[in-house]
């Protein structure tokens, strides 16, 4: 780990925030509100290495609970799918934009966007309580895509509320449920966790014990957070939805307003 220091306290503070990051990614994502800030905690830890070692981190929660929704509720892999690998391209090119240009450009479109998604989700309760499509065919597939490569190469470039947006794009884009929504997000997010350790994992910005640490605590909320999510439904969904989104809305105005 080179000149990263780690005692018992971190350790544990590492595995609980991979834990209730997992579980909040699993419903509607957002982890990384808990993950990032506590991997920067780490004695001697530089900025790419706490991006690399969260997505190491993130691919196991996300797989975890990927493969739980699909085991509870199939869904659609026809869509699913070619999202997926869109979305991995997406983070690739979002990743090269990130290397030339500072987040902080970003940060005030991207709160505006999440003010006007969170306005939009409170004022429309019925909105994804069941899956009814708007689209079909090929322009359900076009869109479908579309979403996948754009919300792919937000991951890349910033990251922050990825799964949160994938859910909210599949529930009023394309007209699936809450529940529906958050199975296929999970699917795409594995995409761009991947994505992201193909650059990582070479250039050696991955802190493999750490990461495995992180991807311990992740599991674990992640099987937990699915199996809620499958469990309580589309209302819990949408309420756990709207508190990540809000908690986005303040980090990130945060960043602006201490140019961070």
């Amino acid at each position: 780990m080179g000149a990263v220091e780690l005692s018992l306290g971190l350790i544990l503070l590492v595995l609980v925030a991979g834990l209730a990051a997992g579980w909040i990614d699993a419903v509607v994502g957002g982890g990384g509100l808990l993950q990032l800030p506590a991997l920067l905690l780490v004695p001697g830890i530089t900025p790419v290495q706490a991006l690399a070692t969260n997505k190491l981190g993130s691919i196991f929660g996300t797989s975890t609970s990927a493969v739980t929704y699909f085991r509870r509720i199939s869904p659609d892999l026809a869509t699913a799918i070619p999202m997926a690998c869109v979305a991995l391209l997406g983070s690739f090119g979002g990743a090269i934009v990130a290397l030339h240009l500072p987040q902080s450009v970003f940060k005030p479109i991207i709160v505006v966007a999440l003010i006007a998604v969170a306005l939009f989700t409170a004022f429309r309760p019925s909105i994804g309580a069941v899956s009814a499509l708007k689209h079909r065919g090929r322009k359900h597939y076009g869109l479908a895509v579309l979403i996948g490569l754009a919300i792919g190469f937000y991951d890349g470039l910033i990251g922050p509320g990825t799964g949160s947006f994938l859910v909210i794009a599949l529930v009023s884009v394309l007209g699936y449920s809450f529940l529906e929504s958050s199975a296929k997000a999970k699917m795409i997010n594995v995409a761009t966790n991947l994505g992201a350790l193909i650059l990582f994992i070479p250039n050696g910005a991955v802190l493999w014990v750490l990461g495995l640490i992180l991807g311990a605590g992740n599991l674990v909320g992640g099987y937990i957070g699915s199996r809620m999510a499958i469990a309580r439904g589309n209302a819990f969904i949408r309420i756990v939805f709207l508190v990540v989104v809000f908690a986005l809305i303040i980090k990130l105005g945060w960043d602006i307003a201490t140019g961070a």
